[in-house]
């Protein structure tokens, strides 16, 4: 495997106690190459500043590819002016968060209508999104689209929603796309073979360009495909299988961009998952013996055993 299709692969980290402090010594114990952290509370509105010392910590770390994932209110099609306008200050704080810790990007979910047309819906993004993407300077992280289950009234959902969700945008330079495997199965992409996950890689790299693609959240889902639920499972505890993942190292759509896990914790279910995600990069067949039993897999709340905090 050549340095430019290496796929780094890493999880979703804890931050409470410190964003370096806890993040990369969670990393450590995982195995994790990348990781994504929060840098304020997931569910909620409030912002802070950093903290110099962990942020430096952070930027030190080269060799570690660093996403945020921006507060999962966050709607930039709501009708809701309030709504509205703490999504955008969420979002830029986000962004200078991203900053000031080196992250390559921002993971922003695609948002929704919530009612009326998708069209006004994709109108009313394009204006609060664009002012955004366009103040960016040329070194500023970018702001990863993440497409979601398909529930609602949802902006984007299907790879092929990315078209006219991009177009909206004029197809921004910083504009890129964060694709989340239980996301694109519940909206009706069924990827639980490795034949249907390089047709969804071959359509998105038709529809969105390959270039576009600069993270994958693997999940496996424990929701059927098509069920628009967003239901995250550990890998090979789902209805996708652990078998498919193994595409997304070597297809061309997807081979070398960083690969971040947001399954069900603690840690030791998360080494699991980064081990076997491991192995099936690097081409050694999984041990019939890593797997955890039942009870620890289908039916877990996307973010069930995942101990997040501000940071």
């Amino acid at each position: 495997m050549t340095t430019e299709s290496f796929s780094p692969v890493g999880a979703h980290v804890p931050v409470a106690g410190g964003l370096a402090k806890s993040g990369l010594a969670y990393a450590a114990e995982i195995g994790a190459e990348t990781i994504q952290v929060f840098v304020s509370n997931p569910r909620g509105w409030a912002t802070g500043p950093g903290n110099p010392g962990q942020d430096a910590l952070l930027r030190e770390r080269a060799d570690l590819p660093v996403f945020i994932h921006a507060p999962y209110l966050i709607n930039l099609g709501a009708p809701d002016e309030a709504v509205a306008a703490k999504s955008v200050a969420s979002l830029e704080h986000a962004l200078r968060r991203g900053a000031e810790i080196g992250a390559r990007g921002v993971v922003v979910h695609t948002g929704s209508a919530v009612n009326g047309s998708r069209t006004h819906g994709l109108e009313r993004m394009r204006a609060r999104l664009l002012p955004i993407l366009e103040g960016l300077a040329e070194d500023a992280p970018q702001v990863l689209l993440e497409p979601m289950a398909g529930q609602g009234r949802v902006l984007c959902a299907t790879v092929d929603d990315l078209g006219p969700y991009l177009r909206a945008l004029d197809d921004h330079p910083k504009a890129a796309v964060c694709l989340d495997t239980a996301h694109v199965f519940a909206a009706g992409h069924d990827i639980s073979t490795p034949a249907g996950m390089r047709a969804m890689l071959d359509r998105f790299g038709e529809v969105a360009g390959a270039h576009r693609l600069r993270l994958v959240h693997a999940n496996d889902s424990a929701a059927p495909c098509g069920a628009n639920r967003d239901r995250h499972a550990n890998i090979g505890s789902g209805y996708i299988g652990s078998t498919p993942f193994a595409e997304l190292f070597t297809h061309p759509v997807s081979a070398g961009v960083p690969v971040t896990l947001e399954t069900p914790g603690p840690a030791g279910a998360h080494a699991s998952d980064v081990e076997m995600l491991k192995k099936l990069r690097d081409n050694v067949p999984p041990s019939p013996g890593k797997r955890r039993q039942a009870g620890h897999e289908i039916g877990h709340d996307r973010h069930a055993g995942r101990k997040t905090g501000a940071g």
